[in-house]
Parts: structure tokens; sequence; C-alpha cells
């Protein structure tokens, strides 16, 4: 298939959000109308949100729509939401990345599927762009709890896929829409104001940006290159699922096709 116009291969994208991100009686993102847009499903493991049922029905509706199951894992952090930095030993940290990807796998396999990939969430997310004794330790667990190669989702250059690639672990390339990028990259820390876009128009635009042109302008104005296989869209900010669907529609008229990397 090509994209009108140019003649050239349509780019090729998922659309990936975090769903399952309540506890208890508390919600926070829409999973049922998210699951209806994206392709990918990063589902909270109960580190940093999500328990036993909220991961059970999560997985059972993916299953049923075809969109694949991926692991969230974070940092033990249930009161910061995953988001405050923290110091974990790196075995602590690859026995409790296995556990949470153990436990979303017996849900995903009741609903007749498994785990297809691995994304570490928040403040571990970070950690593991630049820290490479984080970064094996988060590996380390996945192939623990997994026993099989699973995908790692994660920013282009980062440690975590330096330490993936060496473990014979494929990696996935993801950008984020609705963030900030420094000159160098990386995200803007959500402490800094502008960290975060709000404004739905800028989002979609830059999802076009992202996946047509692979490039996006940084914060300090230069164009920065963007090579993503996964573009994620937040479940927990306002609006989310109206916003994702205004993304995906604006993708596929575009040109560009939607299908899920694993």
């Amino acid at each position: 298939m090509t994209a009108p116009a140019t003649g050239r291969p349509a780019p090729v994208l998922d659309l990936n959000a975090d769903l399952g991100e309540g506890f208890g009686r508390w919600t926070l993102t829409d999973d049922d109308a998210l699951l209806s847009i994206v392709t990918s499903a990063n589902v909270a493991c109960g580190f940093h949100a999500g328990d036993p049922s909220g991961m059970r029905r999560v997985c059972s509706i993916a299953a049923e729509r075809g969109v694949r199951i991926g692991a969230q894992v974070s940092y033990r952090d249930l009161a910061g939401f995953g988001r405050r930095a923290m110091d974990v030993d790196g075995r602590e940290l690859t026995d409790e990345i296995a556990y949470q990807i153990g436990a979303l796998d017996v849900f995903a396999r009741a609903a007749g599927t498994r785990v297809s990939y691995v994304k570490p969430h928040g403040a571990l997310y970070n950690r593991t762009v630049h820290d490479p004794e984080q970064a094996s330790a988060v590996v380390e667990g996945a192939l623990l709890a997994a026993g099989r190669p699973l995908p790692v989702l994660g920013l282009p250059g980062s440690r975590l896929h330096e330490a993936a690639v060496r473990a014979g672990m494929p990696v996935v390339t993801e950008a984020f829409a609705d963030r900030a990028y420094t000159a160098g990259g990386t995200l803007v820390p959500r402490r800094e104001a502008g960290a975060v876009i709000e404004d739905p128009d800028r989002v979609v635009a830059r999802s076009l940006e992202m996946a047509v042109e692979r490039s996006v302008s940084a914060v300090t104005g230069e164009r920065i290159p963007v090579s993503a296989r996964s573009l994620c869209l937040h479940g927990d900010t306002p609006g989310a699922a109206a916003l994702a669907r205004r993304v995906r529609e604006a993708l596929i008229d575009a040109g560009v096709v939607l299908e899920p990397f694993a």
C-alpha cells in the first residue's frame, strides 16, 4: 500500500495507550472506549495502578477486539502513580518486574492470549532511558517472567533498548503525541512547564508530523527526527478517548496504516 499523493510506501504505526489505571472503586481510564481505538494496550500491573479485577477485565476486552496486551511495569508507587523517582536495588527490581508481568499474563492467558510486550511506566521509563543498571534489571525481569524474548517498547537510543538487544529481545521504538521533547530527543520532565501538550489540535498535528514527516519540533525550536513504530496516547488525560479517536482518524485520512507491532 502507498500513501496518497507521495507514491512512497504508507507509514505503518501502532497506537498504544495506558489502560487499567484504576484501583478498587476508583477508575481513571476509559478502557472500553480506548480499546476500540488503539491497537496495543499497556495494562497497569498493580504497582502504580491497577488491580486484579481490572487487569482481567482489560485483558478480556482486548482479546475480544484483537488489541495486543502489554505489561506496563512500574516502581512500587501507588501513592505517586509511579511518577516519583525511586532508587531500587537491581535484583529487587528484576523480581518486581517479573512479578508484575507474571500476574498480567495469568489474566491474558485466561482470555485466550498472552502478554505480547513490556513497557516501563513513568519514573521507571524515564530512568531506563539513561540508567544501564535499572534498564538491565527490567530486561532480566521480563525474561524471567516470560521465558521468551518479549518485545520491549521504549524511546529510541535508550539504555533500555540497548539492554534488550544484548539479551536478544526485540525492541520497538515509541513516540509521544502529547509530550514535549528536548533537542536531544528525550521527554521534557513533567515537573517543567509545557511538558504535557494539552491543546488537542496540537496533539493531532504532532501525531501527523511524527507519522508522516518522521520529525517534530523540540521545545527549543529545533526539528528533531522521530523514528517510531508505536505512538503513545495517554489514557489518563481529560477527554483522552475523544482525542485518541481524532488522532486515529487523522492518521488514517493521511494514509497511515494502523496495525500492532507484536
